[in-house]
């Protein structure tokens, strides 16, 4: 999907222009709020782009932030307008992490650190079919194969000819070893990781149990950077039933802290695959998934 039709996008973007709007009427959020007679957390949502708006509300705030001008204000609400639609993975029904799968598609760089199982990005589909299928409990037949569809058309994101996603991943060594779905499916997961690995825009790092403690005990997280100068960096934590999004420069710059370190931690790239390899033969000549 092209950066321009993302409905994720679009809604940032025009949280970006209402927050710029609000600020230069020197109004604070809890008072654009009170004014629209709606929470000051819708406030913060509608410009953080987690949340469609409608264009009755872009009218009555451009009306608090003292916009006068009707070709801004139809221009704003046109926005709103095409901010509601929705994008290609909405056809799979309802799926988890919708927000994030918008930032995705449009991101240009994504640094992710992930020490339980290999990224959604990298996986094979036998890899992802199980981890779906052994990770999520009461989990139909019918959504294990929607969110394996999502997945997978996921992917797409790391092949594009025009515009490759810059993808660096660190990988705690605990990924390699846990057996997901079979070993036949690790050993065929291991060597597409590898296969990847060399392409010039993914890079793929191991980090061994040998360095120890490290910053990344606290768990998984990704940073997601883009093109547009108005879209801010965002630092995404999957979580079982609740994602976060953290776009505050400081948060940002602790998360980067922390990628920088386990980076330099890490294996280097040519070391991580020489590792992975190794790992691999555990698995050569083992059963494929039952």
């Amino acid at each position: 999907m092209a950066a321009n039709s993302n409905p994720t996008v679009r809604r940032r973007r025009l949280g970006a222009e209402l927050r710029r709007l609000r600020l230069a009427s020197g109004l604070k959020s809890t008072e654009a709020a009170e004014q629209l007679m709606v929470s000051q957390p819708k406030i913060s949502h509608l410009e953080n782009g987690r949340r469609t708006i409608s264009p009755r509300d872009v009218r009555d705030l451009c009306a608090i932030y003292g916009v006068t001008d009707p070709q801004v204000i139809a221009s704003l609400m046109a926005m709103a307008k095409e901010s509601g639609q929705q994008g290609w993975w909405h056809a799979y029904g309802d799926i988890p992490q919708s927000v994030y799968i918008g930032l995705e598609t449009d991101a240009t760089s994504l640094h992710t650190y992930e020490p339980m199982t290999i990224p959604a990005l990298l996986q094979t589909p036998a890899y992802a079919d199980a981890v779906i299928g052994e990770t999520i409990p009461l989990l139909t037949t019918e959504e294990a194969g929607a969110r394996l569809k999502v997945r997978l058309h996921r992917q797409h994101r790391i092949y594009d000819p025009a515009r490759p996603l810059r993808l660096w991943v660190v990988l705690d060594e605990s990924v390699l070893r846990r057996v997901v779905g079979s070993p036949g499916i690790m050993r065929e997961q291991l060597e597409h990781l590898n296969a990847l690995g060399t392409e010039p825009h993914i890079t793929v790092q191991v980090l061994p149990h040998t360095v120890g403690a490290h910053p990344g005990l606290s768990g998984q997280f990704s940073i997601l950077k883009f093109a547009d100068s108005s879209a801010a960096t965002v630092v995404y934590l999957e979580r079982f039933t609740s994602d976060l999004y953290l776009e505050k420069p400081s948060d940002v710059q602790h998360y980067g802290v922390m990628f920088d370190h386990l980076q330099a931690l890490a294996l280097s790239p040519g070391s991580s695959r020489d590792f992975i390899t190794d790992v691999t033969k555990m698995y050569v000549g083992t059963a494929g998934r039952p």
